[in-house]
């Protein structure tokens, strides 16, 4: 592990991002001259947002593309088999080998392409604090970036399933919105919509802090692990509501669709569905992290503090007293 020397300038900034004031890079070679390059300063400023961005690009230009392909292609007699190019499999493969290589082009900054998940590890696992906006950011945009390359590159296809600049959601039966976002079955309820978002997000950080737990054999092959966890969630949860379990995913995708045309039906269909995708995942994935600290873990973690982290909550003094001893000695071993 190198760490690339930087000015006080980019000190200061990453420092106010709640980044580690030197940024860590994982290089054998040497590191390139940089002082005199504006961008090499703005990367190192910001080197996990930037690759939190990147990553989440990369999950959903594979994961949406297999929805665009097994969607648009659904009936094409020339393909092989005379229909279409996937079943509904493809799609959790998908997502499950974006998600492996996003994490691999991200690195492990305790975010994880995720807010929700980003949420969990804030509150159990010593993220700081305001990492948290900052991330959420960097992964919202990734996502709408992302959303629009994959519209870009299947344009055409789109035009031809529903119509030269036709736009329409779920439940019209052409509707190419899905590809993008997603909407719960129409015999749902909003409870059932909420409940089946919250268990899976509550499975997907559980299963998260295991692969990251020394204390309790974690894997050292995490993104890999990440892709068998993304896809068995597919299989088990993906039917109900679309298993997102991603806030950042799901509006970043939405806004780009709204711009794209599709509508203020984009936020009303399933009867304004998107709420519950930007709240059941962060219960959920806070929800697991708890259950998960509560039978399994034995580090630090509000659980493992009096009160199981109350006293947090319902003493102020207590909580900023923890928070600057932990300050205090982050400065003493240089990691803040």
């Amino acid at each position: 592990m190198q760490k690339v020397t930087s000015s006080q300038t980019i000190r200061r900034a990453r420092a106010r991002l709640g980044l580690q004031p030197v940024a860590p890079i994982n290089e054998d070679e040497q590191i390139a001259e940089r002082h005199r390059l504006w961008w090499s300063r703005v990367r190192v400023a910001l080197r996990e947002p930037l690759a939190e961005f990147l990553g989440m690009v990369i999950m959903v230009l594979l994961g949406s593309s297999s929805s665009a392909q097994v969607l648009l292609s659904k009936g094409q007699q020339t393909a092989p088999g005379g229909n279409g190019y996937g079943p509904y499999q493809n799609i959790n493969w998908g997502w499950g080998i974006g998600t492996m290589l996003g994490l691999y082009v991200a690195g492990d900054s305790g975010a994880y392409l995720n807010p929700a998940v980003t949420l969990a590890n804030c509150i159990f696992r010593q993220l700081p604090w305001r990492r948290f906006p900052t991330y959420a950011m960097a992964q919202f945009l990734g996502a709408l970036v992302g959303t629009g390359i994959v519209y870009a590159n299947y344009i055409n296809a789109i035009d031809q399933y529903e119509g030269y600049r036709i736009r329409t959601v779920p439940p019209n039966p052409t509707a190419t919105a899905s590809i993008f976002c997603t909407f719960p079955q129409p015999f749902l309820t909003k409870a059932s919509q909420f409940v089946s978002e919250f268990i899976a997000s509550a499975i997907l950080v559980i299963v998260v802090f295991a692969f990251r737990d020394p204390r309790n054999n974690g894997i050292e092959k995490f993104p890999l692990m990440m892709f068998f966890l993304w896809f068995g969630l597919g299989a088990g949860f993906g039917w109900n509501t679309g298993y997102s379990l991603n806030p950042a995913r799901d509006l970043g995708a939405r806004v780009m669709a709204t711009l794209l045309g599709y509508g203020s039906e984009i936020w009303t269909a399933g009867d304004y569905y998107f709420i519950i995708q930007e709240t059941a995942p962060f219960c959920g994935c806070v929800f697991g992290g708890l259950l998960y600290d509560l039978f399994i873990y034995t580090g630090i973690s509000p659980v493992n503090t009096p009160w199981m982290g109350l006293k947090h909550i319902l003493r102020p003094d207590y909580a900023f007293g923890v928070a600057k001893a932990r300050r205090y000695k982050d400065v003493e071993e240089g990691d803040t």
